[in-house]
């Protein structure tokens, strides 16, 4: 499928989808929301795709937001829909019974910030920068990120963020628990501005370094047997909308389903024969 923002592309069972509106800092209009929407959708139909990661083009920038201009035209009714049509394709990446791991590279802001919460995982370069700053326009985050920033970081937390419209950076991000690791710099360069010469982090060499944490993390978690991460996946993403009791009850029921599979015999037998187990996912 050719997309129009974005690029997409499987190797070694991981999908790659990258955001790719560059010129205006990877920012979300409507047809790039169409394009992860639909991105998204392949993965979840290819089953040789057993992960995915996602990324914004260049260094600078995951995702800078939405598209402040289509923002502007919207009234009332087209706000509440344009807000229903970001929850139901971030919720959909999030219900995903596949690990989706958000690289971000740059400023995760607004609606960037929003969809890599909808991620199972969030790694980060070292210029990596959080917020969300929806308040400065006169709006609030309409993607989920007045709900998913609290359960990820606590409420306190959440509202210094939410209500000052300010960004923390990769370190602050990775202290709160938004974050789960930081990818450092990875090397330095020299540059010349105004005739002098100055070293800078080498974001380029930095951004390659993310993805291939990013591809580390994928290939431990697809070695494991698929079906088993996808159960644990629904476990947790239920859990979190329920009583302990009632999320305990679902992890029993899962559980139980889980030892139905060919891959729960071959694991075991594995264990027990001191071998490496070979999943198949049925």
């Amino acid at each position: 499928m050719n997309f129009q923002n974005l690029l997409y592309s499987a190797k070694d069972s991981i999908a790659h989808i990258t955001i790719n509106r560059p010129d205006k800092l990877n920012a979300l209009n409507y047809q790039t929301m169409t394009d992860i929407m639909e991105a998204f959708m392949m993965v979840s139909a290819d089953p040789q795709v057993k992960a995915a990661i996602i990324t914004g083009s260049g260094e600078k920038s995951f995702i800078a937001g939405a598209d402040i201009s289509e923002i502007a035209e919207l009234n009332p009714l087209s706000g509440k829909k344009f807000s229903q049509r970001g929850q139901e394709i971030f919720n959909f990446i999030e219900s995903l019974n596949k690990p989706v791991i958000a690289a971000v590279n740059g400023f995760a802001l607004g609606g960037g910030c929003e969809l890599a919460m909808a991620c199972h995982m969030r790694i980060a370069s070292e210029n990596a920068k959080f917020g969300q700053p929806e308040v400065t326009l006169g709006i609030i985050p309409g993607y989920g990120g007045t709900q998913r920033l609290p359960r990820l970081v606590g409420k306190g937390r959440a509202l210094e963020l939410i209500l000052s419209g300010g960004m923390i950076d990769a370190q602050e991000a990775c202290r709160i628990g938004l974050v789960n690791k930081i990818v450092p710099y990875a090397g330095m360069k020299e540059i010349e501005k105004d005739g002098v010469k100055k070293q800078v982090p080498d974001l380029t060499a930095t951004k390659e370094a993310l993805i291939a944490k990013a591809v580390e993390i994928a290939k431990s978690i697809i070695r494991q047997a698929p079906i088993a991460v996808g159960l644990a996946l629904e476990a947790v993403n239920r859990g979190l909308e329920m009583t302990l009791a009632e999320g305990q009850k679902v992890e029993c029921d899962l559980f139980g389903i889980s030892i139905t599979t060919d891959d729960f015999t071959e694991g075991t037998n594995a264990f027990l024969e001191k071998r490496k187990a070979e999943f198949k996912g049925i």
